[in-house]
């Protein structure tokens, strides 16, 4: 068994000597958003949204091991790649472990995801995410612990993802908790008055002015046996009867949603939480698709966070020093048909594509004679290209004759 592979049953087996007394939790409670009748950030819908899309798209990303040879990296097919692409353990496939992983970093982790790496004599055996209810840790002089379920473990014996870390602990995460606070009391805060002016007892249509003498006035059932006397008609339409010396009907016409210019607040709000999380605001509710936005939302967004991902699986799963881990993103940027036709018959035509690879991107099944590299508008062989009759010169061209 290799060192690299028994600091992971050291981590597990061997408690740490030293241990502080402080600790860093990742629980539930830290999600909640420090005011009272407000949910968490994972309860919130437009944060949840947003999370989430993020999660669906780099969980559809394939895990690779690529490896660097003197022409160039290829990609490397093994049970290792396997396990991590498509078994990473006996209940989940990749996608639904990335995804779990994905929502506990942005969301319930606080900017923390741990996964313990599970082997058996020296061979990776499970990725394991842990609940992050179960996971805090613990300053270690420069350095840190990780304890699950109250026991310490060595951090290089586990994949510790981490986003936006604290610049006093630069191993911890600190998510996205803090900035989007306000937001999410904001989003809440509308959506209450939303639901308080849609209710019938926030905006009477019709209020009934009646002689202050009356004894009915004086209780409950008075108004209530005065108002059934007086305003509830025996059928609907009919008009109502009442004394005009004892009563006054006036009309009166409610604030609306846009008299508190709620849905500009809420416009406002929904932007916010996708600029802090960096979505596209189509993605929370606000706006219309638009390609380029969403490539550049691929690039500046899913991309950092994937970039992440790689390097932590690559020192902690891979010993082998020309191997790393890469995750495929061309999957994820808004092409259509016609581009990637177009994109592939270039790539054809210059010799850098086959036409079973421009196939392959189209989804098309290879074809028989589509194997070979070919280049010019003649579509031969690259190895012919030296043998066209246009290329070859004779004695007497050569001396002008």
């Amino acid at each position: 068994m290799n060192k690299r592979k028994k600091a992971v049953h050291a981590a597990r087996d061997k408690p740490a000597q030293s241990r502080s007394s402080v600790g860093f939790v990742m629980g539930s409670n830290w999600n909640s958003v420090c005011c009272d009748g407000y949910t968490r950030l994972a309860d919130n819908p437009e944060v949840l949204m947003a999370v989430w899309r993020i999660a669906e798209l780099i969980s559809s990303m394939s895990i690779r091991i690529m490896a660097n040879t003197a022409s160039g990296d290829v990609r490397i097919y093994n049970g290792l790649s396997r396990r991590l692409d498509i078994t990473p353990n006996r209940y989940m496939t990749r996608k639904t472990m990335m995804a779990a992983i994905l929502g506990t970093l942005l969301l319930d982790g606080s900017g923390n995801a741990v996964v313990w790496p599970k082997t058996t004599d020296g061979l990776l055996e499970e990725l394991v995410p842990i609940p992050p209810s179960q996971v805090s840790f613990l300053p270690d002089g420069f350095g840190y612990r990780v304890q699950i379920g109250g026991v310490p473990y060595d951090p290089d014996g586990l994949l510790h993802f981490v986003l936006n870390p604290s610049t006093e602990r630069p191993w911890l995460g600190t998510g996205y908790r803090v900035a989007l606070k306000t937001v999410v009391k904001n989003l809440q805060q509308a959506g209450r008055t939303k639901n308080a002016f849609l209710s019938s007892e926030w905006k009477p249509s019709v209020i009934v002015k009646v002689d202050g003498n009356s004894d009915e006035l004086t209780s409950t059932d008075g108004r209530r046996r005065l108002a059934e006397q007086y305003l509830n008609p025996f059928a609907p339409g009919a008009p109502w009867i009442i004394p005009a010396e004892q009563m006054e009907v006036v009309q009166v016409k409610p604030l609306s949603l846009n008299d508190l210019a709620i849905s500009d607040s809420v416009k406002l709000d929904k932007q916010s939480v996708a600029a802090i999380l960096g979505v596209p605001p189509y993605v929370v509710g606000v706006g219309s698709f638009n390609r380029e936005e969403w490539n550049h939302f691929i690039a500046t967004t899913i991309m950092p966070i994937v970039r992440g991902l790689e390097q932590e699986m690559t020192r902690k799963l891979l010993l082998n020093p020309d191997w790393y881990i890469s995750m495929n993103p061309w999957a994820l940027y808004a092409y259509d048909v016609k581009d990637l036709s177009e994109i592939g018959s270039n790539l054809y035509i210059r010799g850098m594509m086959t036409g079973n690879e421009v196939r392959g991107w189209l989804h098309l099944p290879p074809k028989e004679g589509l194997d070979e590299l070919v280049i010019l508008e003649n579509f031969i062989p690259q190895g012919m290209i030296g043998d066209q009759k246009k290329l070859i010169q004779t004695g007497g061209e050569q001396d002008g004759t």
